[in-house]
């Protein structure tokens, strides 16, 4: 069984791959220039119009975010990295978190499976609050342990610190970790996308939708969280929230990226480490060490 459970939890990294590149919403599914497809699964790739049109399920919940979405969901921004003929493109969602310096987001923006190097830090930088802010790139922490030879869901986490504080509201650090038992539930989430779905119309987007299983912890301590929002290339690193706009977990990949059917616990889900063991003991650790001067962090508010 637990060969079994491994054996399904490393399939589901395959989905990375899918994930990386969100080509300025014009790139067809399976279209990922730093993870190109095999040439197997680049025939089986449905055509452009079908996968810019489609959800993962046959329920598509997704809107755009307003304003009100992003002061409750503060930290919410994306990150852009450059084409090899320089022009800069979506890559993924990304967070202000615990300071004005600290941004998480996945490691697959720059590690494949086998955890080779599939772009530099210095060809990226993040965005919030419509401002462009560099990385330092030596700052770069990954998820993997040391002597780790493959990239799972559970170690798909990354901290960068920006080369200057950005001006915007940020995401507290969780005051603990979340107080989910290991197994099957039904427990009421928001998926908030701030860099869009290639196969949803806007710019950003939130869903609501629900956890259905949480795995037992794996790498670094981390569990997965198995659920049904829908995802589309350009949404790793969506910050998924419970009711009262707590941060939970981070969206890393999705099974069967280019089929739309109804979800399913072992073969049709997404998704995401909670925020957790070694991730939440290294943001915890990203903001003692930060000395910037601060402005407060945003507390999320409460549901009504």
């Amino acid at each position: 069984m637990a060969q079994g459970r491994r054996a399904r939890r490393v399939l589901a990294v395959g989905s990375v791959l899918a994930l990386v590149a969100f080509v300025g919403g014009a790139a067809a599914a399976g279209d990922d220039p730093t993870h190109p497809l095999s040439e197997g699964a680049a025939k089986n790739a449905p055509a452009s119009g079908v996968a810019r049109s489609a959800a993962l399920y046959p329920r598509d919940g997704r809107r755009d975010l307003t304003g009100d979405d992003r002061a409750r969901y503060p930290g919410a921004g994306v990150l852009w990295c450059r084409r090899p003929d320089g022009v800069p493109q979506k890559a993924a969602a990304a967070w202000l978190i615990g300071t004005a310096s600290t941004v998480m987001l996945n490691a697959h923006n720059f590690r494949n499976r086998q955890l080779e190097t599939t772009r530099p830090v210095g060809d990226c930088y993040f965005q919030i609050g419509g401002r462009n802010y560099d990385f330092v790139a030596e700052s770069l922490r990954l998820g993997v342990a040391a002597d780790a030879t493959r990239l799972h869901i559970t170690d798909d986490w990354a901290l960068l610190r920006l080369a200057r504080p950005a001006d915007a509201p940020r995401q507290p650090v969780p005051g603990a970790a979340p107080d989910l038992s290991t197994g099957d539930l039904a427990l009421p989430v928001t998926l908030v996308a701030p860099g869009g779905h290639q196969n949803y119309r806007g710019d950003s987007s939130l869903e609501a939708c629900t956890l259905r299983r949480i795995d037992p912890p794996t790498e670094g301590g981390i569990r997965r969280a198995r659920h049904d929002c829908n995802d589309g290339y350009g949404g790793s690193g969506s910050g998924v929230f419970d009711e009262s706009g707590r941060l939970v977990a981070m969206q890393s990949a999705s099974l069967s990226m280019n089929s739309r059917h109804a979800f399913d616990i072992e073969f049709h889900y997404g998704s995401a480490l909670l925020i957790e063991g070694e991730l939440l003991d290294a943001l915890r650790q990203a903001q003692r060490e930060d000395t910037t001067p601060q402005a407060p962090s945003q507390a999320p508010s409460q549901a009504p």
